[in-house]
């Protein structure tokens, strides 16, 4: 029987922490982390995830600066708000939401957000950082896999890890943290031959692939530890995961279940990045 490692309860524990150390900051130093998320368009799920980040920033004593402009706004009026964020020291981390209206050009808007605001680690010199192990900021995502790893005393040192998905955002950093921590690693996509089997010898297995229940019992090895970073829609409409969670739990070690696993993990962790983001703007070492 897997022992189930829920977000909830990581992203509680790590959010009192927070809430600690902000109060710590304010006190000492009068230095108030404060987060800027610039919403373009009206798209119902970033409408949900902008709010969520607000709550987040009022429960951890954050400043939140929230910007919502309209579906027709230009390339250049949203580089011109990115750019007075970026002079603007009571903004200490920066956050557009994704996904952008058409029109816009996604990646120099990313690219636009001075390095040490970009809370969200998709910058190229942030993205460097990772690769060489000299970070400051981490993608929320994998950030979050790794504390809940952490949490459960799992050690990766050794262990054959297998990463489903190549994305920029998880599948890449996932697997460039998890190699920092002496894990063997492999990254599997679309391409991979033999997925299968490549998934059945892994130690570690975190999908990130967004195809519901992709992963199933036969691809996954008695006592692995199984990740599940998916979030989808199954054929009844009920949220549901990359992994067929019913059969596979019973064969994991460890398992994070959808809803309620990797998912609430996210905020948090940009809620740490931007309280670190604050402390190193102002001079202040973790």
């Amino acid at each position: 029987m897997s022992k189930i490692i829920s977000g909830k309860i990581v992203s509680a524990e790590v959010r009192e922490s927070l809430k600690k150390e902000t109060e710590a900051l304010i006190e000492s130093a009068g230095i108030h982390p404060g987060l800027a998320v610039i919403l373009v368009g009206n798209d119902p799920a970033s409408q949900v995830y902008v709010r969520n980040k607000q709550l987040a920033c009022e429960e951890l004593g954050f400043h939140a600066f929230e910007y919502k402009l309209s579906e027709n706004t230009t390339q250049e009026q949203l580089l011109d708000l990115i750019n007075i964020l970026n002079k603007d020291k009571k903004v200490h981390g920066i956050l557009v939401q994704l996904p952008l209206p058409d029109h816009l050009d996604e990646k120099s808007v990313l690219y636009s957000i001075t390095p040490e605001k970009d809370v969200d680690a998709f910058h190229p010199l942030n993205v460097g950082k990772i690769m060489i192990g000299n970070y400051d900021v981490l993608p929320c995502t994998p950030a979050g896999v790794m504390e809940m790893i952490d949490w459960a005393g799992i050690e990766i040192s050794g262990k054959k890890c297998v990463v489903v998905g190549r994305s920029n955002i998880v599948g890449k950093p996932m697997a460039m943290l998890l190699l920092q921590r002496s894990g063997t690693v492999t990254i599997c996509h679309s391409k991979t031959k033999n997925l299968k089997e490549v998934c059945a010898d892994a130690d570690i297995l975190v999908v990130a692939i967004g195809k519901p229940k992709f992963v199933t019992a036969d691809m996954v090895k008695e006592g692995a530890v199984v990740i599940d970073v998916g979030i989808n829609r199954d054929e009844n409409n009920k949220l549901c995961g990359d992994v067929d969670y019913e059969n596979v739990e019973p064969k994991a070690s460890f398992i994070t279940p959808v809803p309620g696993g990797v998912g609430p993990m996210t905020i948090t962790m940009l809620m740490k990045n931007t309280l670190h983001a604050a402390k190193l703007q102002n001079g202040i070492k973790d």
